[in-house]
């Protein structure tokens, strides 16, 4: 049935990324932008992540499989790099990185790079939500309304992280400088155990199949 391809492709989608759970890491890694900057790197970040989920939804599983990569390891390097993001956020590295080029202006670039990594990737299209993406492709058994169907659904979860990004912002105002501070560190801690949980997940799944 449709409808029943709908709602589990819709409700895993929504559990492997978790909107409400990104808008405080969002909070951290836009700390210091304008608003206006804020929602570019959000609209970004989302436009990218529908690209690399899109993707893989269409022929993901037909180029791991050609280049002889298997998702355990974006799970491990996914984890990696996110360990370092972690890192910095729990130390400040990258507060004492702009206070060495004070007053500088947040350029373009940054904003790129930022709604690309860790934004975009991997913290929306991670190795989570990309398995997800391949494993209901497959349920949609190369139908071309399914396969639609799925596009629409990547979509539509996607605005709703857009939303949340949005009203993120708003969320840091009520904080204050010292609650963000704070928040910064705190989810500085959470993200590494993701990460870590990310690099675990991998090893796990790379001794299963040895």
């Amino acid at each position: 049935m449709v409808q029943e391809f709908i709602s589990s492709a819709l409700v895993t989608l929504l559990v492997t990324l978790d909107p409400p759970g990104l808008a405080p890491i969002f909070l951290s890694l836009t700390r210091g932008m304008t608003a206006a900057e804020s929602r570019r790197v959000a609209v970004r970040a989302c436009i990218i992540a529908f690209g690399i989920m899109a993707f893989f939804g269409l022929g993901g599983d037909f180029l791991l499989q050609a280049l002889g990569i298997g998702l355990p390891a974006f799970r491990i390097a996914g984890g990696l790099l996110l360990f370092w993001i972690a890192f910095e956020m729990v130390f400040e590295l990258r507060t004492a990185r702009k206070a060495a080029t004070a007053e500088t202006a947040i350029t373009e670039d940054h904003i790129r790079n930022v709604a690309a990594f860790p934004l975009a990737i991997p913290l929306l299209a991670g190795p989570g939500a990309i398995t997800a993406t391949i494993l209901i492709a497959g349920q949609a058994g190369g139908e071309p309304v399914r396969l639609v169907l799925l596009l629409a659904m990547i979509a539509a979860v996607l605005a709703l992280c857009l939303v949340v990004f949005h009203l993120a912002k708003s969320i840091a105002r009520l904080l204050g400088t010292t609650g963000n501070i704070v928040l910064t560190r705190l989810l500085g801690v959470i993200l590494a155990a993701l990460a870590v949980q990310f690099v675990i997940d991998g090893i796990k799944a790379v001794a299963a199949t040895g």
